[in-house]
């Protein structure tokens, strides 16, 4: 066990571009709020987790729950690191060069997507809109 985390300290190379690595991130989205008590953190996430309980119950496309689901599975499996550890666990390391982008983990990915698509489905609805007003 400790091999490994010493090994993932510094980084196990999969592939040109991508690295496994261990980053206890204390804060939030690329690091900010680092000096914010991780209960602080979990506790804004909850009511976040809460409002968007209310707003799935409330959806009426199924790309809508999808997305909604999405982002509420991303943010709980964030919360239960932060209340577990004190911090998120991070582990995907992508990288150009010696420009790394900062690392991420699986819930963060449902947690974009959950939002990307909600953006989307948000902007159809709103041409849709336009296009019948005419």
């Amino acid at each position: 066990m400790l091999a490994n985390a010493e090994a993932l300290a510094t980084g196990v190379a999969v592939f040109p571009g991508f690295n496994l690595i261990f980053h206890r991130n204390y804060g939030v989205t690329f690091g900010f709020f680092q000096n914010v008590p991780w209960w602080v953190l979990a506790l804004v996430a909850t009511a976040v987790v809460l409002f968007l309980v209310v707003s799935l119950i409330r959806a009426t496309q199924a790309a809508e729950a999808v997305a909604y689901g999405m982002v509420i599975g991303g943010a709980l499996g964030n919360i239960v690191d932060r209340l577990r550890f004190g911090g998120v666990t991070d582990f995907l390391d992508f990288y150009l060069g010696t420009a790394h982008w900062p690392a991420f983990n699986l819930a963060d990915v449902f947690v974009v997507c959950g939002v990307g698509i909600l953006l989307i489905f948000s902007g159809r609805e709103k041409v849709a809109a336009s296009e019948t007003s005419r």
